[in-house]
């Protein structure tokens, strides 16, 4: 027992020199610890605590906030059915029972041996090959009966994943219509010599004159931000590159990562150039675990030939690396200061708005934080000029656009199109048909019915973050509406009541209404919910959370009368029903032992 004890705080020591004692990397020692034992023992939170000199209770307040993080034993094999609706409706509900009754135990339990647990989580980012699900943090794709089943007998049979076939673990890129995002084949370094012949003044310029807007759905002028960090007061700055993609319907930037890795690299490399950052980090969202050591490969390969590192190509002071940060679970980090918060070892909560983060960002410290593709976009309007790079897409929506697309299509993956494509060229071109409904840009965004088909991807019409999800006339979207509604109640940070409370009564009206006793005063309880939600969340979570509800609700209100029981107020909980264990002590069930209804 004592030695087991020392080869556990050998394993510490290990992961805690890897991150220099670092205080800001706990979320990533963690992680090394979760990984190493399967869970985050007690005795390690004490060993943690000690090490890097922080309580004890902010550890455990961390490891709390984040989903993919265990403070007790959770099954050798830790099984997440993807729960998006796109996996639902390919069948993910039916496949996780199958592997419950398999293995004989209910989601969100143990089994009574330690061996597995099962249970799901929001998404995968796997939507154009689902339905998807994690074991121990891998990603398996494409389920069917026959694949759960083996992969039951594989747990039972107790199996290293290590030994499991290799085909289980393929992920497709999917990629059906390529531009020039995805047809670029300029060598790595090329932009970076391009820019450094510029000078950085002139390379921020030139990244205004592209009219280049981020690409993670707010639509900011990233030349802007990038001239706002370099002129904030401060000797230090860092270029963050948001990968944690957690909006449902949402995967390009795992394509990106996974094609076009020293593109996002290089733009990484090209920001610091500009506004004078030294340190970077990827923030790779838990679900891309797998992506981990190929990205490191290629971050090492670029150090090799000097495009990171110490005097890069040679000119003198141009010093910038990237760090590697693995999320751990939590949609909100994807919001910009939530995922600073998680930088530095902290609980995911967003920060409250100003000051933001191009001039306190990361240790307080000016910080660029674009998205993968923004910085794939940014190296390709350096390489190909400001100019040419504006003239491809529309007035206000300069490049291109790489979409999601999953759902009711034979073709769903990765397409590239000029801004200003319709929506109905993208159905086309995906062979859907019989389109009742296509969700742009996930659930915070946008649900547009088959009369506004012709309407354009782009700032000045329909922005996107990139997601785009098809329903055919054999959806109810009601459903739909309700299954966002409880991914948006089961990712709400927690941090404001506004938003913990009002996306729990969002869910329980949306379930109160399946249950088949909602009332049109339910309906009209929703657009106040909305009202407040909007004006007083902490953060766009919280004020995007009845999207899903009021546009559905406006372009198919029949999904929701035809549900409705009555037109008047029905309250949910039923109290008669409540009183049955009463009943059953007091030995009477007769007529007078009930309460009255209407009509009796």
């Amino acid at each position: 027992m004592a030695a087991d004890s020392e080869t556990h705080t050998t394993d510490l020591d290990s992961i805690l020199g890897r991150y220099a004692h670092d205080p800001n990397a706990l979320l990533q020692v963690l992680r090394e610890v979760q990984e190493l034992r399967g869970y985050i023992p007690s005795s390690s939170i004490s060993y943690l605590s000690l090490k890097l000199g922080i309580p004890r209770a902010r550890i455990e307040g961390v490891a709390g906030f984040y989903s993919f993080m265990h403070l007790r034993q959770n099954g050798e094999y830790r099984v997440l059915f993807s729960d998006n609706i796109t996996d639902r409706m390919l069948g993910s509900q039916a496949l996780m029972e199958k592997m419950c009754q398999q293995l004989w135990l209910q989601p969100g339990k143990v089994s009574e041996d330690g061996l597995v647990s099962i249970n799901t989580t929001s998404c995968t980012g796997m939507c154009d090959q689902g339905p998807a699900m994690l074991v121990n943090g891998r990603a398996i794709t494409c389920l069917t009966h026959q694949r759960v089943q083996e992969i039951g007998s594989l747990i039972r049979n107790r199996t290293p994943l290590a030994d499991w076939p290799g085909d289980f673990f393929s992920v497709e890129d999917n990629i059906r219509r390529s531009g020039p995002l995805l047809d670029n084949t300029g060598a790595p370094g090329d932009v970076l010599r391009a820019a450094l012949a510029l000078g950085a003044e002139s390379t921020v310029e030139a990244i205004k004159n592209s009219g280049l807007r981020g690409r993670g759905g707010a639509g900011f002028p990233t030349g802007l931000k990038w001239d706002a960090c370099r002129n904030a007061p401060g000797a230090a700055r860092h270029v963050v590159c948001n990968a944690d993609e957690g909006e449902p319907g949402t995967f390009k930037d795992r394509v990106l990562l996974t094609r076009k890795a020293d593109r996002v690299f290089e733009g990484m490399t090209l920001c610091a150039l500009a506004t004078g950052a030294q340190h970077g980090f990827l923030y790779l969202r838990g679900e891309y675990r797998y992506l981990l050591e190929p990205l490191q490969a290629i971050l090492q390969r670029r150090r090799d030939i000097n495009l990171l590192g110490k005097n890069i190509l040679g000119q003198s002071g141009f010093d910038f690396d990237i760090a590697i940060h693995l999320g751990a679970g939590a949609y909100i980090c994807g919001e910009e200061s939530a995922l600073i918060e998680s930088l530095e070892g902290k609980r995911g909560v967003p920060r409250s708005r100003p000051p933001f983060p191009v001039t306190h960002g990361y240790l307080q410290q000016p910080t660029a934080v674009d998205n993968v593709e923004t910085f794939c976009s940014a190296a390709l309007a350096i390489q190909i000029g400001a100019e040419n790079y504006r003239a491809i897409g529309t007035a206000k929506s300069s490049g291109s656009k790489l979409i999601s697309v999953s759902g009711d299509c034979p073709r769903p993956g990765i397409y590239e199109y000029p801004f200003g494509v319709s929506v109905r060229e993208v159905l086309q071109d995906c062979g859907a048909v019989n389109t009742r409904a296509v969700q742009i840009s996930g659930p915070s965004g946008m649900c547009i019915a088959e009369s506004e088909f012709d309407r354009k991807l782009g700032f000045e019409d329909l922005p996107t973050a990139g997601a785009f999800m098809v329903f055919d006339d054999s959806r109810d979207l009601f459903e739909v509406a309700r299954n966002f509604v409880h991914f948006f109640a089961h990712e709400s940070c927690g941090f404001c009541t506004p938003c913990r409370v009002g996306t729990s009564m969002l869910k329980q009206t949306m379930d109160k209404i399946a249950a088949g006793h909602g009332t049109r005063h339910d309906l009209n309880e929703i657009e106040k919910l909305d009202k407040v939600l909007q004006t007083s969340s902490h953060c766009g979570l919280g004020r995007t959370a009845c999207n899903p509800v009021l546009h559905t609700l406006k372009r198919f209100r029949p999904a929701y009368e035809n549900r409705l029981k009555s037109l008047d107020f029905e309250p949910a909980f039923d109290l008669d029903g409540a009183l049955a264990r009463a009943r059953q002590m007091t030995g009477r069930d007769d007529a007078g032992a009930h309460l009255k209804t209407e009509g009796a």
